[in-house]
């Protein structure tokens, strides 16, 4: 069978501002270098207008053609019934995402209409090349000193050059918390490509970005919607905020054990159910695409969030690739979210750490966003990690349309040769019935019929085949494909698998599954918000001792993946007697501080 190649084109890409803070200085320069460094570099001429005064102008919109991309559905059909639905609508294009059916309006990159032939270089990658390369005198931070003094031990395995552009905040890099120049730039051209009305560099990681885009939309007190299987940085983002949670539950497939998506009559109940308690939610947030790659209906979601006046953000961390094939879904801003946050660095190529935070409409306040990301985010950020991330949007500026092409016929072709395999199973999106698409990059494979569990299949392809894969559950493992995926990876994963079938007597594997009751998870009764958990005084007691008593930790068995306890929440014997019995069949469970159960961290109150 023969493999696909790839081919690319170039994209030019600009976009909005973005300041910080409100502080800023000038400076006497002597031989084109500053006399001194403060927090609001690099310096201007006192008669430019500044960034960093006051609000700043409006952003430019990433594209002139339309201005409503809420009305926009991209998911009214899957890629493959797009033809055959409704055949009276035309195909279009959405941003970078080509046929997709709608009547709504289209947002299309305004640098793809003007046909640019080439597209710049980046812009904070070239100041940081310029800035390695300067033969200079250096009497600055870092320690390595530019690699002079790099630890050899590291030096041996990365080389120098790492160290060398290793740099501080030079003026002629710009800065994070007021960007005038590259960051500025980059910035800029990256909201453009992603069709945001603004966009926010990090290097904490999408952990950071959850955090402010919570902290921006909530105050202390207020309401938060939110699935019960959100990522740890929600919860911690509920302790830093004082927000007060109001849990929807995703979507479970038993014979996986895997959470899926949220569904919009789940957010319209939650919502009902604060206003008949007089509250109103101050934030939506959901999870699209999950680890596994299933996406929920950001469209309707953001519908009815707005309907409310409410803002939408969604934890788009496994999803940054999405909406630049015709064959991958849409992203979370082309169905109308307000905040998505992004980690650039799992299926596109920044460095490890690197994400973005982008931010589309008006409901949200930018100013609120700039706040929380000065005070999360360090004050000393990596170049390296900010480069990266300018460098893996020129990257897929080059050909936005088609880069995924060539991964994308590599995951097809895996997923027709794996079918053939018998006593496998291939996850797909009818074992999500409310599931509005499946990221084709994610292939998830259930062993449960070869008589193992995911982690014996894991061990086996590591060790015998050297597969390492994303993700290890009970019953199944999934593979992330990205641009870096080869022919030969492919070839090597199907005959993989295909020995772990010769090899294992085809028969039903007995390990533990929730039977889709996920009564304990639902009935919960909470004493008091995370936050007021999280500093109240605690003590270990004894499992026996403790129903009736308050959660200090975060106890989550997988499967289901759905934290089960969470801090400040009442502990019943419902949940210890699921908590005992999933976990003497072997399950995984995360969070507790005694591995064996014998005792849990509970309130002292």
């Amino acid at each position: 069978m023969a493999f696909p190649s790839a081919s690319s084109a170039p994209l030019h890409a600009q976009g909005p501002a973005l300041p910080f803070s409100s502080s800023s200085s000038s400076s006497v320069l002597i031989n084109g270098r500053p006399t001194s460094r403060v927090s609001c570099g690099p310096r201007r001429r006192p008669s430019e207008p500044g960034l960093c005064h006051g609000r700043s102008p409006p952003p430019l919109a990433p594209c002139q053609i339309v201005a409503k991309l809420h009305q926009v559905d991209p998911f009214q059909h899957k890629v493959q019934e797009r033809s055959e639905i409704e055949p009276k609508k035309t195909k279009v294009k959405i941003g970078v995402v080509d046929n997709l059916v709608t009547d709504g309006p289209l947002v299309l990159s305004s640098s793809r209409l003007e046909g640019n032939s080439a597209p710049p270089p980046p812009p904070l990658v070239s100041a940081l090349k310029a800035a390695a390369e300067q033969n200079v005198a250096s009497f600055h931070f870092p320690g390595h000193n530019r690699g002079r003094a790099a630890p050899s031990s590291l030096a041996g395995v990365i080389g120098i050059d790492p160290f060398r552009h290793d740099l501080p905040e030079l003026p002629e890099l710009d800065n994070l918390f007021c960007p005038e120049g590259p960051i500025l730039d980059a910035q800029k051209q990256a909201a453009e490509l992603f069709g945001s009305s603004e966009t926010w560099f990090l290097v904490g990681g999408t952990t950071c970005g959850i955090h402010a885009a919570i902290m921006a939309t909530c105050s202390p007190g207020d309401t938060l919607i939110l699935p019960r299987n959100s990522h740890l940085s929600a919860t911690s983002a509920m302790v830093l905020s004082g927000v007060v949670p109001k849990y929807i539950m995703p979507e479970y497939n038993s014979e996986w054990g895997i959470a899926g998506s949220i569904d919009v009559a789940q957010l319209e109940k939650a919502l009902s159910d604060l206003e008949s308690e007089g509250r109103k939610a101050a934030a939506v947030f959901v999870t699209s695409p999950t680890y596994e790659g299933v996406c929920s209906n950001i469209y309707e979601l953001s519908q009815l969030s707005h309907s409310h006046g409410i803002p939408l953000i969604v934890d788009e961390a496994h999803g940054a690739h999405l909406g630049f094939h015709s064959q991958l879904p849409a992203s979370a801003l082309q169905q109308g979210a307000d905040i998505s946050v992004q980690s650039t660095h799992k299926v596109l190529c920044s460095l490890t750490q690197s994400s973005m935070l982008h931010m589309a409409g008006n409901i949200v306040d930018r100013e609120r966003i700039c706040k929380c990301l000065q005070t999360l985010m360090s004050t000393s950020p990596s170049y390296l990690l900010l480069a990266s991330l300018d460098a893996a949007r020129a990257q897929l500026s080059e050909n936005p349309g088609a880069i995924f092409r060539r991964s994308i016929d590599l995951a097809v072709m895996a997923k027709e040769l794996l079918e053939e395999v018998p006593g496998v199973t291939l996850l797909d999106s009818s074992s999500f019935p409310n599931c509005s698409a499946m990221d084709p990059l994610r292939l998830t494979v259930g062993f449960w019929q070869l008589g193992m569990s995911g982690y014996e299949a894991d061990e086996i392809l590591d060790r015998d085949h050297g597969i390492v894969c994303e993700l290890v559950g009970s019953r199944y493992m999934t593979f992330t494909l990205n641009l870096g995926t080869h022919n030969e990876h492919i070839q090597r994963l199907v005959s993989g698998i295909k020995h772990l079938s010769a090899a294992s007597a085809v028969k039903s594997f007995e390990g533990t599954v929730n039977n889709g009751d996920l009564g304990p998870f639902v009935d919960i009764e909470m004493a008091m918000s995370p936050r007021d958990a999280f500093f109240m005084s605690k003590r270990k007691a004894g499992i026996e001792e403790c129903p009736g008593k308050i959660c200090g930790e975060l106890i989550c068995p997988y499967p289901p993946g759905i934290p089960l306890l969470i801090p400040g929440e009442i502990i019943t014997e419902q949940a210890l007697d699921y908590l005992k019995q999933v976990k003497k069949d072997g399950t995984l469970i995360t969070g507790a501080s005694d591995p064996l159960l014998s005792s849990l961290i509970v309130c002292n109150k």
